[in-house]
C-alpha cells in the first residue's frame, strides 16, 4: 500500500437492483437529454435485452436509435463508424448496453463525437481533450467494471495489441446495475467475466498504488467473486449470487479504476489480440503463473487473497498462506472448466519471444506490478502457462 497522496473516482451515480433497468428513461430525462444512441451488440438484440430498455425510453418519450455493429474486442475502427452513424441522429447522450466490448465503445465514441481526430490518436493517459456526450452504463456482465472506470480498450489490429485510452472524461454519468440482465448468460460466458473481475480485485489489491479505499473495496470484492461465482456459473438463475457477482465487479471496478491492473492484464492483452483469446479466458489461463512471480513482491497482501477465499492459513507464514491462494485459483478455473493451456489455442514455444515484447510495451500496467519484470521474465512465464 502506497503512503503517498492518493486521488479516489468513480461514477457519479450508481443505481443497482433487481429491475434497475425501468429506470432508464428517468435517466436519460436526468440529464437534460431527449435523443439517446443505444450501443450495444447483435447477441443483446437477439437475446432481448434491449427490450425493457427500449420500453422505458418509449415511456419517457426519449426518442433513440440503435447502433450494435460491436464486435468482440472491438478494434478502434469501429469507434469511428459509430461516431459517423451518430452525425446524422445527433444524439444528446449514449446508452452502452452489453459487455465490455459495447461499454467501451459507448465511452469512446461519446468523447470522439466532441473531440477532433480518430481514436487511435488518443491512444495513452489524459490526451483527450475535452468533456463528450454523456452516457449511461448499464452492464448485462458481471466482469468488466467499466461502468466506474475512466478506461476503454481497443484492439489496434495492425500492431496486434490491445491498447488503452484512460481519461477522466471516460467516466460515465450513469451506470444502472440490473442483475436480472445476467441471468441468460451461458455458463461459460459467466465463467470467463466473473474470473475477469476476480482478478481486477486481485491486481488492484496488490497493485504498488493500492491505497486503504482502494484495499477495502478490492477485499470485500474478492469476497463476493469468490464465494458466488460457483453458484452463478451452475445455476444462473439464482438471482442472489447473480446480484453478489454484480456487485462484486462494480467495487473491483471502483478499486482498480484508482489503484490500477497489473501484470496479469499485461500478458492478456497480446494472446487477446495475436490469438483472439476472449478476455476473461486470456487473464484466467495467465492469472497463476502471475501470480507466483508476483508473490515475492508483496507476500503479506498475497497471503490475505487466501483469507479472503476462506483458505485454512491460520498457523501458516506468509509464503505458505500466499501459495495457498493460488491452488484455490487453479482449483476455480477448474471447476468453472476455463482452459488451461495457452497449446489449446494453437499457441506454441516459437511464439513466445514476441508475445513477450507485447507484454513490456505495456509499460502502463507493468508500473503498478508489485515486482519488477523483465523480458526474459516474461518470456518464462508464458512458457509456464503452454
Amino acid at each position: 500500500m502506497t503512503n503517498t497522496l492518493s486521488l479516489f473516482r468513480t461514477t457519479p451515480r450508481i443505481v443497482m437492483g433487481p429491475d434497475a433497468v425501468d429506470t432508464i428513461g428517468q435517466e436519460v430525462r436526468d440529464l437534460s437529454a431527449t435523443r439517446a444512441l443505444i450501443v450495444t451488440d447483435n447477441g443483446i438484440l437477439e437475446a432481448g435485452l434491449i427490450n425493457p430498455v427500449e420500453t422505458s425510453l418509449q415511456k419517457a418519450r426519449v426518442k433513440y436509435e440503435i447502433f450494435s455493429n460491436v464486435p468482440s474486442d472491438p478494434p478502434y475502427e469501429t469507434v469511428d463508424a459509430c461516431v459517423e452513424e451518430m452525425k446524422d441522429f445527433n444524439p444528446s447522450c449514449l446508452i452502452g448496453l452489453g459487455g465490455g466490448s459495447a461499454i467501451d465503445i459507448a465511452k469512446t465514441a461519446a468523447v470522439l463525437f466532441k473531440n477532433p481526430g480518430s481514436i487511435a490518436d488518443y491512444f495513452g493517459v489524459d490526451l483527450i481533450k475535452k468533456p463528450g456526450l454523456p452516457t449511461i452504463i448499464l452492464p448485462t456482465t458481471a466482469g468488466t467494471g467499466s461502468e466506474v472506470t475512466p478506461i476503454a480498450i481497443l484492439s489496434d489490429e495492425q500492431d496486434k495489441l490491445k491498447k488503452g485510452i484512460v481519461s477522466q472524461h471516460l467516466f460515465p454519468r450513469s451506470a444502472i446495475l440490473d442483475p436480472v440482465l445476467t441471468v441468460g448468460l451461458p455458463p461459460s460466458v459467466t465463467a470467463a467475466t466473473g474470473m475477469d473481475a476476480l482478478i481486477h480485485a486481485i491486481e488492484a489489491y496488490t497493485s504498488v498504488n493500492a491505497s486503504r479505499m482502494t484495499d477495502m473495496l478490492a477485499s470485500r470484492a474478492m469476497e463476493l467473486l469468490y464465494h458466488n461465482i460457483r453458484t452463478a456459473y451452475a445455476n444462473g438463475n439464482n438471482i442472489e449470487a447473480r446480484s453478489s457477482m454484480m456487485e462484486g465487479s462494480l467495487l473491483a471496478g471502483m478499486a482498480f479504476a484508482n489503484a490500477g491492473v497489473t501484470a496479469v492484464h499485461a500478458f492478456a492483452y497480446p494472446i487477446g489480440a495475436e490469438f483472439h483469446i476472449p478476455h476473461g479466458i486470456a487473464n484466467t489461463l495467465m492469472l497463476p503463473h502471475v501470480m507466483r512471480f508476483n508473490l515475492m513482491g508483496n507476500l503479506s497482501k498475497f497471503a490475505d487473497i487466501s483469507q479472503a477465499f476462506d483458505m485454512p492459513v491460520e498457523g501458516m507464514n506468509h509464503l505458505g498462506a500466499a501459495e495457498m491462494g493460488v491452488e484455490a485459483i487453479v482449483r476455480l478455473a477448474q471447476d468453472l472448466q476455463v482452459p488451461k493451456h495457452l497449446s489449446e489455442f494453437d499457441i506454441v514455444e516459437k511464439d513466445l519471444p514476441l508475445l513477450a515484447q507485447g507484454v513490456m510495451k505495456v509499460t502502463r500496467l507493468l508500473a503498478n506490478n508489485p515486482r519488477t519484470m523483465t523480458l526474459k521474465d516474461a518470456e518464462e512465464i508464458y512458457r509456464a502457462a503452454l
